[in-house]
């Protein structure tokens, strides 16, 4: 009875086996009841059998083991890409730092000890690393980037035209400070050393060829020779940082001058004086006013310079995409109607050029009347508040806008901010400076009280400004903002099969209509153009005040008084130029949140 029962199952697994084996070729594994009924049993077959026998009846031609080898061997290789991009960052970026603390020790020597280490010593290194960073933009221009596959891209955001004509604009005054430099030594000559008129002699060489390798260079992305490029870019930063340093700190030519003016009175009064005197007295008089009011171009030139390597540096290696060449839906710059921004913003340009003139022709003179150091002051303290007020409604603005914030990284964006961060701390290192010396002194005179409150605008106006900017370049701009309109259009048809040409004639169609769609302006866009306008021409006016004139900030007496000459010389050279530098920065973001807006 058993056996039998056995014999009869055995049987009926081996006609399911057959049945299995013969399923129609139309049916299946889902509508066969056969199989239903073995998954039901738990006797399905193996998965290794099941992907084996795929494979081989599909026949594949790439096996997912050759597949995989290559995305491993792909990203192996990008992998010792990236590493050795970073060593060579890594490399020259600490040949640079040891440079600046060289440099830095030397120059800091002279103001401690100036017996043992002379400015001489500190004009020799430095006239070194002129000729060594001389020979690397040489031997770039004429070599590197005139192999092939040397520059396959360039950055589109790298050197903007203003970053640009400011390095020629302040580039040809530093120029023309050394000449005067070396007419001034040529009228000494019989009390001058060779080596302080071939000093600013190279500079004029180093500074001639240094901008015009950053004008026709500053956009590339070097692929070829790339540690030899960082290095030498860091090379020829370091140098700019150590001149920047030397002009902050060495006040020699001030302090020889200010002596030569005193032994030309007490020559006049009939007093001997063993002063070195010049020989021709008016030309030195030229030489003398020309070399004190382009002094600080020098030290806006080196920061410049020192900006554009720095991203000529961080694009050496980097590939970009082939769209990013060029920006063709970034729309031209148009009023677009503004009229009040305008308006209020000639206004003030207006009256910052006669107070700017007024004070010069005075400051042409022996001494500067103290009424013109309250008008340049009222005039600061009328226009700070104004332009704090417009930047607050500014961030209003943006908080009831629907524009969304753009959270993609752009390190273009990044460094606008971190350059404005940094610049602002010139001008507001100043004012606390001045604070500090009104405050211990206790003055109750007018021109105290408005220095107090110049310096303390001047600090709020630069933190409400760096806010609304920063806010305005983290707004995602409208133009890369596709309609609702065109989406829903592109998602409801299908995609077509055409050329090229149709497809061009499309998007140039699409990006026509979505700039006629936004021609007319809701309040809140043009307020922000409005504000953007009035700040742009605030920013052009302040910038030039301290940019082509005598500075008050040295010449009222306060705080030269209280910190001593040397040591107001420093904090003056030190941040003016900052301030200098933020001022014509934030004109460039500022048009970049007025595009955008």
């Amino acid at each position: 009875m058993g056996r039998g029962a056995r014999e009869a199952a055995a049987q009926s697994r081996g006609g399911r086996a057959s049945g299995a084996s013969v399923r129609p070729r139309g049916l299946t594994r889902a509508d066969d009841p056969l199989c239903g009924e073995a998954q039901e049993t738990g006797e399905t077959p193996a998965k290794e059998n099941q992907v084996a026998t795929g494979a081989e009846q599909t026949r594949a031609p790439a096996s997912p083991l050759k597949r995989s080898w290559l995305v491993r061997h792909f990203s192996l290789l990008l992998r010792r890409d990236r590493q050795a991009q970073k060593a060579g960052q890594l490399f020259s970026g600490l040949l640079a730092l040891n440079m600046v603390f060289l440099g830095g020790a030397f120059t800091c020597s002279t103001i401690s000890n100036n017996v043992a280490v002379t400015l001489g010593d500190v004009w020799t290194l430095l006239a070194a690393l002129k000729a060594l960073a001389l020979l690397w933009l040489l031997y770039y221009t004429a070599r590197t980037t005139r192999r092939p596959q040397a520059v396959l891209h360039q950055d589109p955001r790298a050197g903007p035209a203003w970053a640009r004509g400011s390095l020629v604009l302040f580039g040809s005054c530093t120029i023309c400070l050394n000449v005067f430099r070396v007419g001034y030594g040529m009228s000494h000559i019989q009390c001058k050393s060779q080596l302080e008129l071939i000093f600013p002699a190279v500079e004029i060489v180093f500074i001639g060829i240094q901008t015009w390798v950053l004008w026709k260079h500053s956009k590339d992305c070097v692929q070829i020779q790339t540690n030899f490029t960082r290095c030498g870019l860091m090379l020829t930063l370091a140098t700019n940082l150590l001149l920047w340093l030397l002009a902050v700190t060495n006040d020699s030519m001030h302090h020889e001058i200010e002596t030569e003016v005193s032994a030309l009175m007490e020559k006049f009064s009939g007093n001997n004086t063993n002063t070195c005197l010049c020989l021709n007295v008016t030309m030195c008089e030229v030489f003398q006013k020309g070399y004190l009011m382009l002094y600080p171009f020098s030290t806006e030139y080196s920061l410049i310079c020192c900006g554009m390597l720095f991203v000529m540096w961080k694009n050496v290696g980097r590939r970009l995409a082939p769209h990013t060449g060029s920006h063709p839906s970034t729309p031209p710059f148009h009023l677009h109607g503004a009229i009040l921004g305008p308006l209020l913003g000639l206004l003030v340009l207006v009256a910052g050029t006669c107070v700017f003139v007024l004070f010069q022709i005075q400051a042409s003179g022996p001494a500067i009347a103290r009424q013109y150091f309250i008008t340049y002051y009222a005039f600061y303290a009328a226009a700070l508040p104004t332009m704090s007020l417009a930047c607050l409604a500014g961030m209003a603005i943006h908080g009831l806008e629907e524009r969304e914030l753009d959270t993609l990284k752009n390190p273009t964006r990044s460094l606008d901010v971190v350059l404005l961060m940094g610049a602002a701390l010139g001008q507001m290192g100043i004012s606390y400076f001045s604070i500090v010396a009104i405050v211990a002194t206790r003055p109750h005179e007018l021109l105290n009280h408005l220095i107090l409150a110049y310096s303390l605008l001047l600090i709020l106006q630069h933190i409400a400004q760096n806010l609304f900017i920063i806010e305005g370049l983290h707004r995602r701009p409208l133009w890369e903002a596709a309609p609702e309109s065109l989406a829903g259009k592109w998602e409801a048809e299908p995609p077509r099969r055409g050329s090229l040409l149709e497809l061009g004639q499309d998007l140039r169609q699409a990006s026509l209509a979505y700039i006629h769609s936004y021609s007319h302006l809701n309040w809140k866009r043009r307020a922000l153009k409005e504000i953007s306008l009035f700040l742009i021409l605030c920013n052009i006016t302040l910038w030039m005040m301290p940019a082509f004139g005598i500075h008050p900030e040295f010449e009222n007496g306060l705080e030269k008084d209280f910190y001593g000459y040397q040591t107001w010389f420093t904090i003056v050279n030190f941040g003016l130029p900052l301030g200098v530098f933020y001022r014509m920065h934030s004109v460039g973001v500022l048009v970049e949140v007025y595009l955008g807006a």
